[in-house]
């Protein structure tokens, strides 16, 4: 991963390279690596990614479509 520093502007690059690290889903990686799950738990979680992975791709394709109103940005 690369991040590029403008101006001397360390500070800038920074929060550039933790957005990046964050959309990436690093943090997560890194904190479910911080302690042992069983592999029940983690086909349990594995489960519930995909259905929550499914629905928001359904979402977005009836959004989409204008079957639903268009979600209200953050």
């Amino acid at each position: 991963m690369q991040v590029l520093v403008r101006d001397n502007n360390v500070d800038q690059a920074l929060r550039a390279l933790k957005k990046k690290l964050q959309r990436e889903g690093v943090f997560r990686e890194m904190k479910m690596h911080d302690f042992f799950e069983k592999p029940s738990e983690k086909r349990a979680r594995e489960k519930a990614e995909a259905v929550r992975r499914v629905r928001k791709l359904a979402r977005k394709k009836m959004q989409r479509e204008g079957l639903l109103p268009a979600a209200r940005g953050r």
